[in-house]
């Protein structure tokens, strides 16, 4: 459905002396994201996520490469290709005065949606993420939770084939973030493909079909979660040291038993995760 093909995106910044310097954001990235997955952009910060979103979206322009949808480049035909996306930001960015229904009635105007047609979407829509009741509130009144599903429906008003969710439950509760889990895997059954980039390891893990793991601007693995996990090893040992945390993976739990008998410490064996897979790949230190 959604081709990147060798990707680069060039910004120009000024050092410490003032001087233009030319910095890449996104370098050689080549996916291909099928229709109806959920699919996760990992990486620390500043690895070229958002950008690739942003060009994903049309906000910004590559130095370099293809973006297709369905065959096609999507800057050759913007207009069209923007009918087929809906975009959930990272930032609340409502109307805080208008109430509930305003805001989608809004957002369905600025999409050409016919009337009574709009109307329908929108009650369908709030039905959909139980905001029913609330049609009538200021959005400035409502909870950050509400707040994260009414951008959700929102950008679904026009029924996008593809929405893309910049970090859809940051700052959110446990219990609020899993009722948004909930909400984005339906969204597959409804003829959605989702893109999500998200800092919450656990939210990718549970979630997505494959994870893209970027550093640095540049794609270092891709795959499904489990089969990530199985790369570095199903199992985990891990025990403390005098200066931090440490741990080692096997395939089995037999080589970390026998492995953790070798320690004179206290020790936990477990399954590998996906935020294993993560600090092993883009590294155990802060940069």
């Amino acid at each position: 459905m959604l081709e990147i093909k060798s990707l680069k995106k060039n910004f120009v910044s000024k050092n410490k002396q003032g001087k233009n310097i030319e910095k890449t954001a996104v370098r050689d990235l080549n996916l291909t994201i099928d229709e109806g997955e959920i699919f996760g952009l990992l990486g620390p910060n500043g690895a070229g996520k958002t950008t690739t979103i942003r060009m994903l979206t049309m906000l910004t322009k590559p130095t370099a490469g293809e973006i297709l949808y369905k065959g096609k480049d999507i800057f050759s035909d913007e207009l069209n290709v923007k009918k087929y996306i809906g975009v959930v930001p990272q930032h609340i960015n409502f109307d805080q005065d208008l109430t509930v229904w305003e805001n989608m009635e809004l957002h369905g105007r600025l999409h050409h949606i016919p009337k009574s047609e709009r109307h329908a979407r929108i009650e369908e829509l709030l039905n959909y993420v139980e905001l029913q009741d609330r049609v009538n509130d200021k959005v400035k009144s409502l909870s950050g939770g509400m707040k994260r599903r009414l951008l959700i429906v929102r950008a679904l008003m026009h029924n996008p084939k593809i929405l893309f969710l910049d970090e859809p439950t940051v700052a959110l509760d446990p219990q609020v973030r899993r009722r948004i889990w909930d909400l984005i895997r339906r969204l597959p059954k409804d003829g959605v493909t989702v893109v999500l980039t998200t800092h919450y390891i656990e939210e990718a893990e549970n979630l997505c079909n494959r994870v893209a793991i970027l550093n640095k601007g540049s794609l270092i693995k891709l795959d499904t979660p489990k089969a990530l996990c199985e790369q570095i090893g199903k199992y985990v040992v891990e025990w403390d040291s005098e200066e931090s945390r440490e741990y080692k993976f096997f395939n089995s739990r037999k080589e970390c038993a026998d492995f953790a008998g070798t320690l004179d410490v206290a020790t936990t064996i477990r399954h590998s995760n996906l935020e294993d897979v993560f600090v092993e790949l883009t590294g155990r230190t802060v940069s």
